[in-house]
């Protein structure tokens, strides 16, 4: 039986930043996979500063920027694109001292990957179950192996079979709406505005990558999980979003159908612990959210950072993930359902209350939006 000191289920962003930062303070963790294979999928993602801060933590903030495009600022428009509201990090960025930057999710999966040593990652290891012998914690996989490990992080995402067996009451909820996400070339358009669109139709997000490349995202309401529009090709999203303003049927029309993918919004609702013993739940298996706030790969990365301080702190492992579990709760809660809320709010589809919401958002004081900016920079890292 194969044993080890720390072991990471999920080589996801959770689990890959935490490998390298538990490095940094003289762990070796080995990552077990439930893919037969770790390579880069995925579309774009949102880094705000505090995710970069804490991969400044970690040590790793340069290499990721290098790959990474700054954000200076965000727009909401309504479908004629007028207008909503607009957000400018600078003020904020320049007190932390670093930005916010988007990156291809694949590009960011390749950085992390390179800071590690691959003999580390144990590949098609999915998790079914595990027990605790002897003090020993026992992890089954799906391939029938069982491996023995003194402590476990658990960073497989929201399905974790770890998660399900710790808290069986857990309760993964669906958002009431389904995304498309897409990649593509922007060498001709040079669309240089990081912009989100709330409709009647759905909401469409349009965010420039580094390398040439544009990410968007479309959500559209649906009251049932998989349901019909999973089958929406490009053609039926360009139909839908035929009448919204520039660059949104522009951006559809310039992406290859097999640069599309599909997925229901789904989260996890809060849950009251994360440690148990010399287990610990980090990432989307401890508290998936949303992509409302543009927040779920920056917790997951706040995590890794805040695990390697407590852990530097606390010679016992199980008193560590205490600490850890204490100072994210609160957080992660508070951002999950403020995250939660404003995708019910961006996804209205009646008329009257689209009008009530423009109008209201449109009032808001800029001060106002820079302290809610502020708020989810203001987090504790060592």
């Amino acid at each position: 039986m194969r044993a080890y000191s720390y072991m990471i289920l999920g080589g996801g962003i959770a689990g890959l930043t935490t490998a390298i930062a538990l490095r940094k303070i003289g762990i070796e963790a080995v990552i077990a996979e439930s893919a037969s294979e770790i390579k880069p999928v995925g579309a774009g993602l949102a880094l705000a500063a505090n995710a970069m801060m804490a991969l400044r933590q970690i040590g790793i903030a340069d290499v990721v920027m290098k790959e990474g495009r700054e954000i200076k600022a965000f727009t909401i428009y309504d479908q004629y694109g007028i207008p909503i509201n607009r957000t400018d990090t600078d003020p904020v960025n320049s007190r932390y001292g670093i930005s916010n930057f988007t990156i291809h999710r694949a590009d960011l999966h390749r950085v992390l990957l390179a800071q590690l040593d691959r003999s580390s990652l144990l590949t098609g290891k999915r998790s079914i179950d595990f027990s605790i012998q002897k003090n020993e914690i026992l992890v089954r996989f799906e391939d029938g192996e069982i491996v023995q490990t003194e402590n476990l992080i658990v960073a497989e995402g929201i399905h974790s079979a770890i998660r399900k067996k710790l808290l069986p009451k857990t309760k993964v909820r669906y958002a009431g709406y389904t995304c498309w996400r897409g990649v593509m070339d922007n060498s001709d358009m040079e669309i240089h505005e990081t912009s989100e669109t709330w409709g009647d139709k759905g909401r469409f997000g349009v965010t420039p990558l580094a390398k040439n490349q544009v990410y968007w995202y479309a959500c559209i309401n649906e009251s049932q999980v998989n349901s019909v529009l999973k089958n929406f090709t490009k053609q039926d999203l360009e139909l839908r979003f035929r009448d919204y303003h520039f660059p949104i049927p522009q951006v559809l029309e310039g992406t290859l159908p097999s640069q599309i993918i599909w997925n229901d919004i789904l989260d996890l609702e809060p849950l009251d612990k994360f440690a148990f013993g010399r287990v610990v739940l980090i990432g989307d298996a401890a508290h998936a959210t949303t992509p409302n706030l543009g927040q779920g790969a920056c917790m997951a990365i706040e995590d890794a950072a805040i695990l390697a301080s407590c852990l530097s702190k606390h010679a016992d492992s199980a008193e560590a993930f205490l600490a850890f579990e204490s100072r994210r709760l609160s957080r992660t809660r508070k951002i999950v359902e403020d995250s939660f809320r404003l995708g019910k709010i961006a996804q209205l589809e009646n008329p009257l209350l689209i009008k009530i919401r423009n109008a209201a958002f449109r009032m808001i004081p800029k001060k106002f939006s820079q302290k809610q900016i502020e708020s989810l920079y203001q987090v504790e890292l060592t």
